[in-house]
C-alpha cells in the first residue's frame, strides 16, 4: 500500500498513540462534564432495558398463545410494547440531545487546547509547517473527533443492550446463547484485527486532506502572483496532484472497509443459521419452548444490528481515532523555546547583551557564531550587513521567537530564558517589514496594542505618529474598514497603523525589521517621522536597508558571518573604508538624491 500513498508524509511532531493512551486522554474531557455524562448514562441504560424488554414480552405471549387465556396474553403484549417503545423513544431523544451538548462542549475544549498549543509554539514551528496544515488539525480533525465521540456514545446503548440480551439468553437456553456468543466473539476479533491497517489508512487520508487545505490556503494568499505570472495551469496541476493523493488514500480506505463489512455480514448470517438449526432441533425434541425459540430469533435481529452498525461506522470510527492522534500530537508538541523560569517583568530599562551566542535554524548550519553585542538603554542601533549575515536572527532571539544554543542573552542583566515570556513580550514593540492588520477597523487594529485602551487613547497614539495627518486621508478616519491582512490599505498606511499600535503599547524596546523597505520615498518620509516619534527615549533596534534610517542611528553595527565586524556612526565607519564602506557603495549610495555631490563629499572625507 506504500506506493499508493506516496507523497503523504507525517509532520515531524506526529506520533502514534495506543488505544489505551488515547482513551486516557479522551476520558477526562468527558468526566469534566459529569452531570451531562450521568444523564447520558442514565438514558443509555434506560433505553437499553426498554429495548431488551420487547423480545421478552414476545416470548411470553408465544408461550401462552396456545392456552385459553389468549386475550389476556395479547393485551399485556400491546401495552408492554407500547410502554417499552415510548420509553425507548423518549429516553433516546433525551440521550441524543444530551450527547449533542456534551460532544459540543468537549470539541470546544479540544479546539481551545489545540489553538492554545499553536499560539505557544516558537516561530521555527511555523517555518517548518504550513498554516493550512495546522489549521486542518484545529478544524477538520476536531470535527472528525466530534463524529467519533457521537458514534461512540450512541453505540454505547446498543452494546449495553447486547449485554442484557446475552444475560437473558443464557438464563433461558445455554446452548443457543453459547452459539450466539461464539459468533459475536469472532466478529469482535475480526474487527480488532482489522483495526491496525484501517487506522493507518485513515491517518493517511487525514494527512492528505491537510495537504489540500494547506495548498488551497497558500494558493489563495498568492493569487495575485499566480495571475501576474500566468501560473494558473501550474496551480491547477499542483491542486490536481494533492487532490489525487487524497483520492488514492480515500479509495484505499474505501476498499478496506468494503471488504470488512460483507465479511461481518456473512459471519452474522452463519450465526443466525446455526441458531435456527440448533433451536429447531431443540424445539422438536421439546428442550426449548416455542416462546424461547422466538425470543432467540427476535433477539438475534436486535443482537446483530449493533455489531453490524459498529462495522458500518468503523470507517468514521477509525478516522476519528486518527484525527484524535493528530490533535493530541499538536497539543503535546513542546515548543523549542523553553524557559528555565518565569520571573515577572514589571519594568525594563532596555539594556540588551549578547555574550558568545550561537544560533542556527538547523543544527548543521549555524547563523550566529559566538555573537557579542551590547545595546545600551535608550540607544538606537542599526544592524546592517549582507543578506544572511544574521541581522534578522538577532531580532528573533531578542523577541524570544527562537531558542539559541551556547552563550547568554540578557535584558537588564537578567537571563532572557528566565523571564515570563508573555510579560517580557509585553514590553516589546515590533514593526515588521510586511505589516499585518486584522479584519475590522483601523481603530480596532491600533487597539490591539493595549487591550482596554479608550478611544481617546487610541486616537492620541495615532495622532502622535507622523503628525496624525495620515488619519485624515483615510476614507473614514480611524473607523476605516480593514480587510484580512490590511489589503484595503497601502503598505505605507499599514505601517503607520502598526506604528500607532506600538505607540499605544508604549514599549521599553522598539524593534524595526526593515520597516521602510517596501514603501516609496514620500511614504518613507511619513513612516520615518513615525519612527522618530516611537523611538524617542526608547532602546531601538533597526534592521535597515535604507540610508536615512541608518544615518539617524546612534550606532551602526555591521554583522557578517554571524559576528559583529564593525561598530560606529555613519561618518566614522565610512572614513574607515571597511565593511560598512563596501555596503554603502553597494546598497546605500544610490539612495542619495544628489549622487554626485554625496560621492564628492565622501571622497573628500576619506582623503
Amino acid at each position: 500500500m506504500a506506493h499508493i500513498l506516496d507523497g503523504i508524509s507525517a509532520d515531524s511532531y506526529d506520533r502514534a498513540y495506543g488505544d489505551r493512551e488515547l482513551l486516557s486522554r479522551i476520558a477526562p474531557l468527558f468526566t469534566a462534564k459529569a452531570r451531562v455524562v450521568a444523564l447520558v448514562a442514565l438514558c443509555v441504560v434506560g433505553a437499553a432495558v426498554a429495548g431488551a424488554a420487547f423480545p421478552l414480552l414476545v416470548a411470553k405471549v408465544v408461550d401462552t398463545a396456545d392456552r385459553d387465556s389468549v386475550g389476556r396474553a395479547v393485551l399485556p403484549l400491546v401495552v408492554g410494547a407500547l410502554v417499552s417503545g415510548v420509553a425507548a423513544w423518549a429516553l433516546t431523544f433525551v440521550q441524543q440531545r444530551a450527547i449533542g451538548t456534551l460532544v459540543g462542549d468537549v470539541v470546544l475544549e479540544v479546539r481551545r487546547r489545540a489553538f492554545e498549543a499553536v499560539l505557544r509554539q516558537d516561530m521555527g514551528f511555523f517555518d517548518e509547517h504550513s498554516s493550512g496544515s495546522v489549521a486542518s488539525r484545529i478544524t477538520a480533525d476536531t470535527q472528525a473527533f466530534a463524529t467519533l465521540a457521537t458514534l461512540t456514545l450512541g453505540l454505547a446503548g446498543q452494546v449495553l443492550m447486547i449485554a442484557l440480551l446475552l444475560v437473558v439468553m443464557f438464563l433461558i437456553n445455554v446452548p443457543l446463547a453459547a452459539v450466539t456468543l461464539l459468533v459475536a466473539v469472532v466478529i469482535v476479533l475480526v474487527s480488532l484485527g482489522f483495526r491496525w491497517v484501517s487506522r493507518r489508512a485513515s491517518r493517511q487520508q487525514q494527512r492528505s486532506l491537510a495537504q489540500i487545505n494547506s495548498y488551497v490556503q497558500e494558493t489563495l494568499r498568492g493569487i495575485a502572483v499566480a495571475r501576474n505570472f500566468q501560473r494558473q495551469e501550474s496551480t491547477d496541476a499542483g491542486l490536481a496532484e494533492v487532490n489525487q493523493r487524497w483520492f488514492r488514500a480515500s479509495v484505499t480506505l474505501n476498499r478496506l472497509f468494503s471488504g470488512i463489512f460483507p465479511l461481518l455480514l456473512t459471519l452474522t448470517g452463519l450465526g443466525t443459521v446455526a441458531v435456527v438449526v440448533l433451536g429447531g432441533s431443540q424445539l422438536t425434541s421439546g428442550d426449548v419452548s416455542a416462546g424461547e425459540w422466538s425470543l432467540f430469533l427476535e433477539a438475534l435481529t436486535m443482537f446483530w444490528f449493533p455489531l453490524t452498525s459498529i462495522a458500518s461506522f468503523w470507517n468514521q470510527f477509525q478516522q476519528g481515532l486518527a484525527a484524535s492522534e493528530r490533535i493530541f500530537a499538536l497539543i503535546d508538541r513542546e515548543p523549542a523555546v523553553r524557559q528555565r523560569a518565569a520571573h515577572p517583568v514589571p519594568e525594563l530599562r532596555g539594556r540588551i547583551e549578547f555574550e558568545g551566542v550561537r544560533f542556527g535554524y538547523t543544527a548543521d548550519k549555524p547563523v550566529l557564531r559566538g555573537l557579542d553585542l551590547t545595546i545600551e538603554p535608550g540607544e538606537t542601533v542599526a544592524l546592517v550587513g549582507h543578506t544572511g549575515a544574521g541581522k534578522s536572527s538577532i531580532i528573533r532571539l531578542i523577541t524570544r521567537s527562537y531558542e539559541f544554543g551556547e552563550g547568554r542573552l540578557t535584558v537588564d542583566g537578567r537571563d532572557i530564558r528566565e523571564l515570563d515570556p508573555d510579560e517580557y513580550r509585553g514590553h516589546l514593540g515590533i514593526v515588521p517589514q510586511s505589516p499585518f492588520l486584522f479584519s475590522g477597523t483601523v481603530r480596532e487594529n491600533i487597539g490591539h496594542g493595549r487591550p482596554g485602551a479608550t478611544d481617546e487613547e487610541i486616537e492620541a497614539a495615532a495622532r502622535a505618529v507622523a503628525g496624525g495627518d495620515w488619519i485624515d486621508r483615510l476614507p473614514e478616519g480611524l473607523d476605516t474598514a480593514t480587510t484580512e491582512g490590511g489589503r484595503s490599505l497601502s503598505t505605507g498606511q499599514r505601517q503607520l497603523v502598526v506604528l500607532a499600535r506600538v505607540m499605544l503599547r508604549d514599549p521599553s524596546i522598539f524593534i524595526l525589521d526593515e520597516a521602510t523597505a517596501n514603501v516609496d520615498p514620500l511614504t518613507e518620509a511619513l513612516v520615518q517621522e513615525g519612527l522618530d516619534a516611537v523611538s524617542a527615549e526608547r532602546t531601538t533596534i533597526i534592521v535597515a536597508h535604507r540610508l536615512p534610517t541608518v544615518r539617524k542611528a546612534d550606532r551602526i553595527v555591521v554583522v557578517d558571518g554571524g559576528r559583529v565586524v564593525e561598530q560606529g556612526d555613519h561618518a566614522t565607519l565610512l572614513a574607515a573604508g571597511g565593511r560598512y564602506a563596501e555596503l554603502y557603495d553597494h546598497y546605500f549610495r544610490h539612495q542619495q538624491l544628489d549622487f554626485e555631490t554625496e560621492r564628492d563629499s565622501d571622497h573628500a572625507l576619506q582623503h
